[in-house]
Parts: C-alpha cells; sequence; structure tokens
C-alpha cells in the first residue's frame, strides 16, 4: 500500500511508526517538507483524496491539529486514535482514510500497534453505508 506520512516533530513514535510501515512493506510517501501542522495534515489528506495514497498517517503533539487539517480536504475522513479500538472503530463505522496520532502521548509500541489495526484490511460496515455516503455529500459546497 501506498501511505502518505508526515509529522510536524520527530521523536521515538513517529521513528516507530515509520520503521513499521517500512518493515510492513508500504511505499512511504511524504507529501510536504513543512514543519507547520496545518500544511500536513492537508498536504497528507490531499494525497489520500487525490489517489496518491492509499492511507494517510498524520502526527503532531496531540494530532488534533494534523487531523483538522486533514479534514478540511474534501473526500477526507481523518480520525484521531489513542488505541486499537478506536483505530478499528474508525475503519469499520466511519471508512477513516487518514489516521491521526498523538507523538507525545502514545509510545512507540501503542502508536505501531494502532496503525497496525488501521491498516490492516477492516472492511466498513455495510450497515453505515449510507452515513459514510453522507459525509461525502457534506463535502459539496454549500449554495
Amino acid at each position: 500500500m501506498k501511505i502518505a506520512f508526515a509529522a510536524d516533530d520527530r521523536n521515538s513514535t513517529t521513528d516507530a511508526v515509520r520503521a513499521f510501515l517500512a518493515e510492513a512493506g508500504h511505499e512511504v510517501l511524504l507529501p510536504v517538507t513543512s514543519e507547520a501542522w496545518p500544511e500536513l495534515g492537508a498536504a497528507v489528506g490531499k494525497a489520500v483524496a487525490d489517489g496518491e495514497a492509499d492511507y494517510g498517517i498524520v502526527m503532531c503533539w496531540t494530532g488534533t491539529g494534523t487531523a483538522i487539517a486533514a479534514n478540511k480536504v474534501p473526500g477526507v475522513r481523518a480520525a484521531l486514535a489513542w488505541d486499537t479500538w478506536i483505530a478499528a472503530g474508525a475503519r469499520k463505522w466511519n471508512d477513516a482514510n487518514v489516521l491521526a496520532l498523538s507523538l507525545k502521548r502514545l509510545a512507540p509500541d501503542v502508536a505501531v500497534e494502532i496503525t497496525d489495526v488501521f491498516l490492516s484490511g477492516i472492511a466498513p460496515d455495510p450497515d453505515e453505508s449510507a452515513n459514510i455516503a453522507r459525509l461525502g455529500e457534506m463535502d459539496e459546497p454549500r449554495r
């Protein structure tokens, strides 16, 4: 899989996620060189929305800012996850295509577990298809 990745800082957690992605055989795209979290989130979101990447992973101190920025891109459904249950639910119930993680509050092994679950191929729940489609409709500009 192609994974767009960006983080506004570097530490053992970001390094662990990057290493996991490489070891798992994913192609890692770095769509931006900026260190500003709004640009990072938006660039990853754009790479996913444009089809350049299958999924995105964004990391900032809390994960919140990059998630908000990614969600500004039409077609992106970024989810902030702090454990594997949240990551699995984001894929299953929301068809999330960008994972947001805290690089300050997650231990490296936990961040890797969350990433692994998010990318594990969990299919969206068919019972949520109408709700997921509604999210796409909300991307349309207001008139």
